[in-house]
């Protein structure tokens, strides 16, 4: 039946995603180094790599969670929701690049706007996937009105751009704003966690 085929395509896109997600999380892992002493002050010269780390995990696991809903609230999958999906998953991937050149450099102003240069364009793709999940499920009024405004996804977009700009007076600011965005997003979408989970 198409509605089976429907659902069975939303699950292996999660799937598929999941696992994507948790490759992009090892490779960040896989770049962090232990202190090159056995005392606690040793940490200090690695606390930077550290704190880009949370940052960017915090990130990627906002975005896993709220794709966890918004997939779960889906009931048709079409050509266009998979690649935008894709398509954030790209922009998702570039993250533990980015994230080991501000390791390397985080008080440049280059690593710092690349950074948020990432953020941008994972929040845009995380945005238009919504928007061809509305597209696909144009029939399901409920979604419709869940997805109809989404303030908290046009906000990230604006302060990740305020923090690109900023970095260039200090790219602490970039980090600030990035970690500004993640504490906005650290409960999921309220809009689809009510949502009931498909079968």
């Amino acid at each position: 039946m198409e509605g089976d085929h429907e659902v069975i395509s939303a699950r292996r896109l999660e799937s598929f995603s999941d696992g994507v997600m948790a490759v992009i999380i090892t490779l960040m892992a896989f770049e962090l180094r232990p202190p090159g002493g056995v005392a606690w002050t040793a940490i200090e010269h690695r606390l930077p790599n550290l704190l880009v780390y949370v940052l960017s995990f915090t990130a990627i696991a906002i975005y896993w969670v709220n794709h966890h809903h918004l997939l779960r609230a889906t009931t048709s999958i079409s050509g266009a929701v998979m690649w935008a999906n894709l398509v954030l998953l790209f922009w998702l991937s570039l993250v533990p690049f980015a994230t080991q050149w501000v390791a390397d450099a985080y008080r440049a102003t280059a690593p710092a706007v690349a950074y948020g240069l990432v953020a941008v364009g994972s929040a845009v793709a995380y945005f238009v996937l919504g928007r061809t999940v509305l597209r696909a499920n144009h029939h399901d009024r409920v979604l419709a009105r869940a997805l109809a405004v989404d303030v908290k996804g046009a906000l990230s977009v604006v302060i990740y751009l305020v923090g690109i700009a900023l970095a260039f007076v200090t790219p602490y600011l970039m980090y600030a704003c990035a970690a500004a965005v993640s504490a906005m997003w650290i409960v999921p979408d309220r809009r689809l966690t009510g949502r009931r989970a498909r079968g």
